[in-house]
């Protein structure tokens, strides 16, 4: 069985880009990752100082970095990528050991 890939993403919003703002620009990119090959499940979350974290599952881990490839090029995601403070991006994939319902 192939073991399935965990994206795990954290960032602040860009400056002047409210929480509301940003909800509203998940959906597109939301879109966009439901419909990339090898898609499982995604969760958004925020920090009490601001740090949200993207944690996306994945089939396998090549589903996971064609995804990251191709999200530079698609146009429907650009209002969310623009949310975010680029410099404040870490970005990791690991293996899932251990998923409870």
């Amino acid at each position: 069985m192939t073991q399935r890939a965990i994206e795990t993403v954290t960032f602040k919003l860009a400056e002047g880009v409210s929480k509301e703002d940003f909800l509203e620009a998940v959906a597109a990119s939301t879109a966009f990752v439901q419909a990339r090959p090898g898609f499982v499940a995604r969760r958004l979350s925020c920090g009490a100082d601001g740090t949200w974290i993207e944690h996306i599952e994945w089939e396998t881990l090549e589903a996971a970095q064609a995804a990251v490839a191709a999200i530079q090029r698609e146009e429907s995601v650009k209002p969310f990528l623009n949310s975010i403070e680029g410099a404040s991006v870490t970005l990791r994939h690991s293996a899932l050991e251990i998923s409870v319902g």
